[in-house]
């Protein structure tokens, strides 16, 4: 019922309007593999990566997405829930530890059924457009599934729908897909936490050449945390501001740091200086 579901919103309910709305473009569809399983490791921008990707790959695609998407109460989490599934998506637990073992086991299902599985190495979307460092779970799927990595850059999908942005705009979006990444000289490797690592820079290597983006060496959730972080601060500052009395008694502390409190009572209280002589 899902599969048949993927189906009828690509083909005649979803995917239609897309391609005459957004018209994507597509370049390097020569390198995607007409048969067996393969990873697509994207970069991502924006929320809609999950639908313009798919839609231009003509086999079906399963994307693995957050479980928040799934788990949604009411009419509009049933609704949000189905329609994720419909479009090739399964929910994973991001939260490390054992969610992070479920998730590599139900990457490793799909590739296993010789299926097409589509991957953020990022682990979230970009905060500022630029390519953030990747996680190796992509790396690890690969050489445990023994399957090649097809890189996968998205072009102006934050622009058609930038973060937090429901309604988006009509700009015209791109997928360039390259060359696939055989990583078949490290088979049996998947426990080396090194090889992980060198396979997963490549792979980000490859999406920046691709991409043409600037990259970062950090974790992308490392710079959202960053930015939160700043944005609080600067609110708290802008509050601090705000409220009445704040010079008055950074002054007073100023001065008390200097051993000058006498001196700023007095010139704060004259009627005290005078009684005093």
């Amino acid at each position: 019922m899902v599969r048949l579901f993927y189906w009828v919103l690509k083909t005649v309910v979803l995917g239609p309007i897309l391609r005459l709305l957004f018209r994507p473009w597509v370049e390097g569809s020569e390198h995607i593999p007409e048969t067996g399983g393969a990873i697509f490791a994207s970069n991502h921008l924006s929320f809609s990566d999950s639908i313009f990707l798919p839609l231009v790959v003509p086999r079906r695609m399963t994307f693995l997405a957050k479980a928040d998407y799934f788990t949604g109460v009411g009419l509009k989490g049933r609704l949000t829930a189905a329609f994720f599934r419909g479009v090739g998506q399964l929910p994973i637990d991001r939260a490390g530890g054992r969610a992070s073992e479920a998730a590599l086991a139900s990457g490793l299902r799909v590739l296993r059924r010789q299926e097409l599985l589509g991957l953020y190495p990022e682990g979230t979307r970009s905060p500022d457009g630029r390519l953030y460092k990747g996680r190796t779970g992509v790396a690890r799927m690969a050489l445990e599934a023994g399957v090649p990595v097809i890189p996968v850059a998205m072009i102006n999908t934050d622009k058609a729908q930038p973060t937090g942005k429901k309604i988006p705009s009509l700009v015209r979006v791109g997928v360039k897909i390259g060359e696939p990444l055989d990583f078949s000289r490290y088979e049996g490797m998947e426990g080396d936490r090194f090889v992980l690592r060198s396979v997963t820079d490549e792979i980000m290597y490859a999406l920046m050449e691709l991409s043409g983006q600037e990259y970062v060496d950090m974790y992308a959730t490392a710079m959202k945390d960053r930015i939160a972080r700043e944005k609080k601060n600067r609110a708290k500052e802008a509050a601090e501001a705000a409220s009445p009395g704040r010079a008055v008694s950074e002054l007073e502390k100023e001065l008390d740091s200097h051993g000058l409190e006498g001196d700023a009572d007095e010139a704060g209280h004259p009627g005290r200086q005078r009684r005093a002589s």
